[in-house]
């Protein structure tokens, strides 16, 4: 039976409870259907279903088949992937996911903050949408989880990408999957994407305040602050990929919400794999230096990130940690991502209902 919220059933711009139209409105025949409401797909990265070789292997395998993540020409990279990477990485991978996994919940930690990103996201909004979650790699799925959202009756469907700095790899290819899931609906719903946020006041005020809050725990002043971004390839930026200069926006812009000089917070690229010139400056390179400089006293936070993951948990405050303090720095400290807290909660309620005007 078909189920709308009419225009005139509105109180204070509020939707009343949706009206059903009378039996005799509707042929015998008529198959079931919901609608009139309005659904938030948070989508992000994604993470593996468990730490040994075969589960790695096939996220692994599904994250690195990605166009929009490796570019290399399939002739040159499938050979690679297959016969190579897939054979050594996993196992290795494997052990790094293993010393950050929820283990109580056995799962990766990005599944389990956006989870609750979700969760929090949809107590605060209420009736008036419904909320949902998915992975652009692994589970649970974006097709699943559009069509979840569909059998609840939203036509209206905002995504949101959870990467405050757009790029190809990242952003649009959570967008891809969607849109391949709609390609194969008779009924699609009405899409918005919610655009990157990079600059927006309550992001920046947000990241500045939980730096702050970081800060404060420390028994020791760092010396150097870095805002370490996830890396892309350089020719990704030469094609004409805006990632890298929202990255660079943003951290000027959290450096001046703190008052620091560009010498106290600086701007550098992690996670570079391969032999191709990645976005510059290095994380792990930079972080090297600087102990060798005789700097002993840093933090490193991860703005473009906003859940903790590998790439923060193991790399950040694992690897970086000991580059530092083998190469003579003393007191290291990560400061976490915004994740479900009540300030990353801000900026991700914030975001969503300043794209569903017009829908609520």
């Amino acid at each position: 039976m078909n189920e709308r919220v009419e225009p005139a059933a509105l109180a204070n711009g509020r939707p009343l409870a949706p009206l059903a139209p009378a039996a005799d409105t509707l042929p015998a025949d008529h198959p079931k259907v919901a609608w009139g409401r309005v659904g938030v797909l948070l989508m992000n990265l994604g993470t593996p279903e468990g730490t040994t070789y075969w589960p790695m292997r096939r996220y692994l395998k599904e994250f690195l088949s990605d166009r929009r993540v490796i570019e290399v020409p399939r002739l040159i990279w499938w050979p690679l992937l297959n016969l190579i990477i897939l054979t050594k990485r996993p196992g290795p991978k494997g052990r790094d996911y293993a010393s950050v996994w929820n283990n109580a919940l056995n799962e990766g930690p990005l599944k389990t903050i956006t989870r609750g990103q979700s969760e929090r996201l949809q107590a605060a909004m209420g009736e008036s949408v419904v909320v949902d979650w998915a992975m652009r790699y692994g589970k649970p799925e974006v097709a699943g989880r559009i069509q979840a959202l569909l059998d609840q009756g939203c036509d209206r469907i905002l995504l949101v990408p959870l990467y405050p700095q757009y790029a190809a790899a990242t952003s649009a290819t959570a967008c891809d999957q969607a849109f391949r899931a709609l390609m194969d609906m008779r009924w699609q719903p009405t899409v918005r994407v919610s655009p990157p946020y990079h600059d927006d006041p309550v992001y920046i005020a947000a990241m500045a305040d939980s730096i702050r809050e970081g800060l404060a725990k420390l028994d020791f002043e760092p010396e150097v602050i870095l805002t370490s971004f996830h890396g892309v390839p350089r020719s990704y930026l030469l094609k004409g990929d805006p990632y890298h200069c929202q990255c660079h926006k943003t951290g000027r812009l959290i450096r001046e919400a703190l008052g620091l000089s560009p010498e106290k917070m600086r701007v550098t690229f992690q996670s570079r794999f391969g032999n191709e010139e990645w976005l510059k400056p290095y994380t792990d390179e930079t972080v090297m230096e600087l102990a060798k400089s005789g700097v002993k006293r840093m933090a490193i936070v991860a703005p473009g990130f906003t859940a903790d993951c590998l790439e923060t948990l193991e790399e950040l405050d694992g690897e970086n940690r000991h580059y530092f303090e083998d190469n003579g720095g003393e007191h290291f400290a990560y400061i976490p991502c915004l994740n479900d807290s009540d300030l990353g909660m801000r900026v991700i309620e914030h975001v969503v209902r300043r794209e569903l005007q017009g829908w609520i």
